[in-house]
């Protein structure tokens, strides 16, 4: 593998520390950390498979998906929700990348309850 495409995969790790705060900023007010909110719980996200909390009656785009929220699809999904599952309800979109790699190095410290 050339140097190159090595450092081109290579993304920094986020701050969880800042990542709270994108969370607060952007998540909070639909989804929760515990129970079920207008969005489903992100406790536990990162690694779940879409659309499988039995709590939470997710979109059937987001069932049919497919996806499972690794860190790169959280990723792509963050950036734009609609075009990676179109038919999804979740509409917010965190644009700046530094943030969305803060937001799911936090994502990542939660766990299910």
């Amino acid at each position: 593998m050339a140097l190159g495409a090595s450092l081109a995969c290579a993304q920094p790790a986020g701050d969880a520390a800042k990542g709270a705060g994108v969370f607060d900023d952007h998540c909070s007010e639909c989804h929760v950390l515990e129970g079920v909110g207008q969005g489903p719980s992100l406790a536990g996200v990162v690694g779940r498979k879409a659309g499988n909390l039995p709590t939470y009656p997710y979109t059937s785009a987001i069932k049919a998906s497919g996806l499972a929220w690794t860190a790169a699809n959280l990723d792509r999904f963050l950036m734009g929700p609609k075009k990676l599952v179109p038919g999804t309800a979740m509409s917010v979109t965190v644009v700046d990348p530094t943030e969305r790699r803060d937001l799911i190095a936090y994502l990542a410290t939660l766990k299910a309850r």
